[in-house]
C-alpha cells in the first residue's frame, strides 16, 4: 500500500452509545431467561462472550500495531500495518470499512501465503469462485502439495476477501501451462513403464 492512503469517510461507522448497547444486550438476555429455556440463555451468553473475545482481540491487535515503532527508513503510514494484519483486516471487511478494493485485498491474501506462489487466473462474480495457478514454489509438486496451497489460500482469503467463497488451484507444469496432478503419471512412472518387459504372449 502506498504511503498516505486514507480511509473513505463515506464508510465511517455510525456513532454507537456503548451504555445503551450494553443495556440492549442485557435486555435480550433477560428476555431469553424468561422463556424458561436455560439452553437458549446459555447459548446467547456464549455468543456474546465469543463476540467480545473477537472484538477485544482485534482492538488489542490494533493498539499493538499502532504502538510498534516504524523501522528506520520506512515511510510512516499508520494504516499499512493494520491493513496487512489478518485479524484487523477481517474486522474492517466485516463492517465494510476496509479502504482497499477486492482485487487489492486478494493480492494481500495471496502474498501472505507462505511456501506457495499463487497467481490469479480469474474470478467468477456469480459463484464467488477464485481460480488460481500454482507455480509450484513449495512442496514436492504432488497432489498433496496442491491441496495444501488451496487450504492456505482459503484461510488467508477468509480474512482479507470473504467475497471469495470457493478456491480452485491449478498446477502449472514446466511449460507454464496448467497440468493435472495425478499419482503414477509423473516422468518416473512413465520411465518405469517403458523399461518394464512386455507380457509374454500366450502360445
Amino acid at each position: 500500500m502506498s504511503a498516505g492512503t486514507t480511509i473513505d469517510t463515506t464508510k465511517a461507522a455510525p456513532a454507537v452509545d456503548a451504555v445503551r448497547t450494553g443495556q440492549r444486550i442485557e435486555d435480550v438476555l433477560d428476555r431469553l431467561a424468561t422463556t424458561g429455556d436455560p439452553a437458549a440463555r446459555a447459548a446467547a451468553e456464549e455468543l456474546v462472550q465469543a463476540l467480545m473475545d473477537f472484538y477485544g482481540a482485534g482492538l488489542a491487535r490494533m493498539l499493538h500495531l499502532l504502538s510498534t515503532p516504524v523501522g528506520r527508513g520506512t515511510p510512516g503510514d499508520p494504516l499499512a500495518a493494520l491493513l496487512g494484519d489478518e485479524l484487523v483486516a477481517s474486522l474492517l471487511v466485516l463492517h465494510d470499512l476496509h479502504p482497499e478494493d477486492r482485487t487489492t485485498r486478494i493480492t494481500r491474501a495471496l502474498d501472505s501465503v507462505r511456501d506457495h506462489e499463487l497467481d490469479v487466473v480469474d474470478f467468477d462474480e456469480e459463484t464467488g469462485t477464485l481460480r488460481l495457478r500454482s507455480a509450484g514454489g513449495g512442496g514436492c509438486g504432488c497432489a498433496a502439495s496442491g491441496t495444501t496451497a488451496q487450504q492456505a489460500a482459503e484461510d488467508a482469503l477468509a480474512c482479507f476477501a470473504p467475497e471469495v467463497t470457493a478456491v480452485e488451484v491449478q498446477a502449472a507444469g514446466r511449460s507454464g501451462e496448467p497440468t493435472l496432478l495425478q499419482i503414477g503419471t509423473g516422468p518416473g512412472a512413465r520411465a518405469a513403464t517403458a523399461a518394464a518387459p512386455a507380457p509374454a504372449k500366450a502360445p
